[in-house]
C-alpha cells in the first residue's frame, strides 16, 4: 500500500508539469476525474471537446470512463457523509451522478460486486446503507474534511465525558 501511495505522489508531482502548458486541460480533467466531480468533468469535456475527439483511445473508452467517474462520484458522496449517516437515498445518488434510479442501482451493484463498497440496497425504501468504503488516496480537501469530522467527533466525546462525570461524580476517581 505504501508503494501505491508513493507512486501516486510521484504521478501527482509529474502531472503538475502540465500546468501552464498547452496540455493543461489534461491536468484539470484528471483532477475532476480523481475527485469524482462529475459536473466539473463534463464541463471540461465540453470545453475541450475538439482535442478530446482527436484522442482515439478516449473516444473508444468514453463509456468506461463515464462509468468510472460515476463510481468515483459515488465514493465521494459516501466519503463526504459522516459514518453514522451512511444510509443514502438512491435519489440523492441519481441527482449527483445524473443517472436514472435504474442506472444508480446498476452502479451500486457494480461497486458492491468489485468490493469498492459494502452495504445493503433497500429497493423498497429506495436507499442504500453503506457499511464500508474502499480506502483511497486522499487529496488536501478530503484530508481537511476528515480533520473537521475528527474534531467534531472529539467534541462529542468530550461532551459525553463531561455529562458522565456530572451524572456520576462518585464513580469518577482520579
Amino acid at each position: 500500500m505504501d508503494m501505491q501511495r508513493t507512486s501516486f505522489a510521484r504521478v501527482c508531482i509529474k502531472i503538475k508539469i502540465l500546468i501552464g502548458s498547452r496540455a493543461e486541460w489534461i491536468y484539470h480533467i484528471l483532477q475532476a476525474f480523481n475527485s469524482g466531480n462529475l459536473g466539473r468533468y463534463q464541463e471540461l469535456c465540453n470545453a475541450h471537446n475538439a482535442v478530446l475527439i482527436a484522442q482515439p483511445a478516449l473516444v473508444a473508452n468514453e463509456k468506461k470512463l463515464l462509468e468510472k467517474i460515476n463510481i468515483l462520484c459515488l465514493m465521494e458522496i459516501i466519503f463526504s457523509r459522516p459514518s453514522e449517516d451512511r444510509t443514502i437515498p438512491l435519489s440523492i445518488i441519481a441527482e449527483q451522478t445524473k443517472l436514472s434510479i435504474e442506472d444508480v442501482e446498476y452502479l451500486l451493484m457494480k461497486s458492491l460486486s468489485v468490493h469498492l463498497i459494502e452495504g445493503i440496497i433497500d429497493e423498497v425504501e429506495g436507499r442504500i446503507h453503506i457499511s464500508w468504503v474502499q480506502p483511497r488516496v486522499l487529496g488536501i480537501p478530503q484530508i481537511k474534511s476528515l480533520r473537521d469530522r475528527l474534531d467534531g467527533w472529539l467534541g462529542k466525546v468530550k461532551a459525553a465525558l463531561l455529562s458522565v462525570e456530572a451524572e456520576t461524580p462518585d464513580l469518577m476517581v482520579e
